[in-house]
């Protein structure tokens, strides 16, 4: 009788226990989630595009238990206002450039290095073998990177032809406020930037604070910066990464499956996203030129003394934002890159 008494005892506390297990599946995948990400990409632009369309398969494939929320333009702030209000929990994720991925993970500036690279190939290239490295990068400051984008190789668009150091000193440009890298480089050539968020470019260009900012072709194109320039530099400084990143503690209060599909759909927009962008940009310069917009071709001996210049600086950033050895490696795997494939035209 004891025997059978603690038999159904024990059979009844295993019916209970599977009762709540379900339960809590069960309220867990009723449960909706919302994701709040800011960007600078205004609405329209190519990378809003792929966002919206990313936010629609995500919300599809979670039958709605996923949503993703957008602030687009800026309105949430600069880089490093959107990155502050990912820390203090206003906001769960962003897609930035590497200004505020730097913010987060400054070793991630490497990618962003002046004439680092030689073409598109070369960057894919070193990301893919460093992808898993960032990841882990990215999480011990307690965010997930969840793919890869670009706003594209980066040129000086000016009031005046920039074809010449002499030129240079004497335009007043831009530098992104919270940008290290901007500020060094700006330095060692003996640039005196003028240092304002991303937002106040445009009005400070329509003022004449500044006269010439940096950037590429799609962003000049998006954020309206053609309106009020009438040159661009034929020199590609550099390739502007960006990336869409969420906070670690966000990502780990979602079920299981919902981050899976996060992390797939992730992925898939990288890939969608930069050949998107790198298509855009071609027909971003081609749009800029029809609007005016005249294209310099740069002295040779001034893109000598801007290369070398950037070297400089690589060696100067080294342990202050990335290790020394992150870089030689890099570099390492450029030259077996070049050696073997050789190098291709932007």
């Amino acid at each position: 009788m004891r025997r059978h008494t603690v038999a159904t005892i024990f059979v009844v506390c295993i019916a209970l226990l599977s009762i709540s297990v379900c339960t809590v599946q069960a309220v867990e995948e009723a449960k909706k989630y919302k994701i709040k990400i800011a960007t600078l990409a205004p609405e329209g632009s190519s990378w809003m595009k792929r966002f919206h369309e990313a936010s629609r398969v995500i919300e599809n494939r979670s039958q709605g238990r996923l949503k993703i929320k957008v602030y687009a333009g800026g309105i949430m702030g600069d880089e490093a206002d959107i990155i502050r209000k990912i820390r203090i929990g206003q906001l769960h994720g962003a897609a930035v450039t590497g200004v505020g991925l730097g913010i987060i993970q400054p070793a991630v500036r490497v990618l962003d290095l002046p004439f680092l690279f030689e073409s598109d190939e070369e960057l894919d290239f070193i990301r893919e073998q460093l992808d898993e490295e960032f990841d882990q990068k990215f999480e011990e400051r307690g965010y997930v990177l969840l793919g890869w984008g670009e706003v594209g190789w980066i040129h000086v668009f000016s009031k005046r032809p920039v074809t010449n150091k002499q030129q240079l000193l004497a335009t007043r440009l831009w530098a992104w406020v919270d940008d290290p890298l901007a500020h060094r480089m700006f330095k060692q050539i003996g640039v005196k930037g003028v240092p304002l968020s991303l937002p106040a470019v445009l009005p400070n260009l329509q003022t004449g604070l500044i006269n010439a900012a940096y950037g590429s072709p799609l962003s000049t194109l998006a954020l309206q910066w053609y309106t009020t320039v009438k040159y661009m530099s034929d020199l590609p400084i550099t390739m502007a990464n960006a990336a869409v990143v969420i906070s670690q503690k966000f990502f780990d209060g979602l079920p299981p499956d919902l981050q899976t599909i996060l992390l797939e759909e992730g992925q898939h927009m990288q890939k969608a996203l930069i050949d998107q962008v790198r298509r855009d940009n071609k027909e971003s310069l081609r749009v800029l030129k029809k609007f005016g917009i005249q294209v310099t071709q740069t002295e040779a001996a001034f893109v000598n003394e801007m290369e070398d210049a950037s070297h400089v600086v690589w060696q100067q950033l080294a342990t202050t934002l990335y290790p020394p050895e992150l870089l030689a490696r890099i570099q390492k795997l450029l030259a077996e890159f070049r050696a073997g494939q050789g190098s291709s035209t932007k």
